[in-house]
């Protein structure tokens, strides 16, 4: 399975010239689901679809900015329930639609859905304890359903956290947080190890905001895997490479650098 998490910058920054740069690189490095942030769907304009045509089934959380800015999840194959979270967690967080968005994939792996989740939590840089209740709040559902199921969960999106962050830190199972722990492995480091994998890079990215600009180099969009009970992932990392870290024809596709990895289930080939 090839899954691609990609922050698409919504309409801003030349939105025209981008869209070929991210619909042609998508098409050539054809994955099967596809976690999307800032996509743009309003009544005249549904990014997602804009970018991939007719052949992904598509959800849309609909919790989204006032421009339709949000999370979508895509996928090759048959979306069956889905489930939507507002992350929106106190006065801090109220002007920004955090949210995540979980969705039964029906792949051909297993009889058993694939348990897809897009994490999109708030992004300004002073509201690490706000992402660290959007995390607790996302794996309590994940968990709640995965006891019921036994489903195996990938898990990505943009975090807007490095890895020492309490909120990634959590999701990698290196401490609790409000009395609960989970168990991730994030796909990077299984495949690359210690590489710092930078997906926000102000030192070489001139579509990043000015407020930004003198700020660290840092990788804050994951794609992680769960671990089973007393255990290591159910799905295994065959690799991960970064999306989109240079410009076509002088055009950067997003502000981001997103993600593609290759999974295999266990006893899959």
């Amino acid at each position: 399975m090839r899954l691609i998490t990609q922050n698409l910058l919504g309409h801003h920054e030349d939105w025209p010239s981008r869209r070929p740069v991210l619909a042609d690189g998508v098409r050539r490095l054809r994955p099967d689901v596809l976690l999307f942030q800032e996509a743009v769907v309003t009544e005249e304009h549904d990014m997602v679809a804009d970018l991939l045509g007719d052949d992904f089934h598509v959800s849309h959380h609909p919790v989204r900015e006032p421009d339709g800015s949000g999370i979508s999840i895509a996928s090759r194959w048959r979306i069956g329930a889905v489930r939507e979270l507002d992350l929106r967690a106190g006065p801090r967080t109220e002007d920004f639609a955090a949210s995540a968005l979980l969705a039964d994939v029906h792949w051909p792996h297993s009889e058993v859905p694939l348990l897809l989740v897009n994490h999109k939590p708030s992004y300004k840089t002073e509201l690490e304890y706000e992402r660290e209740q959007q995390c607790v709040k996302t794996a309590r559902l994940v968990e709640e359903i995965v006891e019921r199921t036994g489903q195996h969960v990938v898990l990505g999106g943009d975090f807007d956290a490095m890895p020492e962050s309490a909120s990634i830190r959590f999701w990698r199972g290196l401490q609790s947080l409000d009395g609960t722990s989970v168990a991730y492995r994030d796909v990077w480091e299984l495949t690359h190890g210690a590489e710092p994998g930078h997906t926000f890079a102000p030192s070489i990215m001139p579509l990043i905001t000015p407020r930004w600009r003198t700020d660290l180099d840092r990788r804050i969009d994951y794609i992680m895997v769960r671990c089973e009970d007393g255990g290591g992932p159910t799905v295994h990392a065959v690799r991960c490479d970064r999306t989109f870290t240079t410009p076509v024809a002088g055009v950067w596709g997003s502000d981001h650098f997103g993600l593609i990895a290759e999974l295999l289930v266990a006893g899959c080939r």
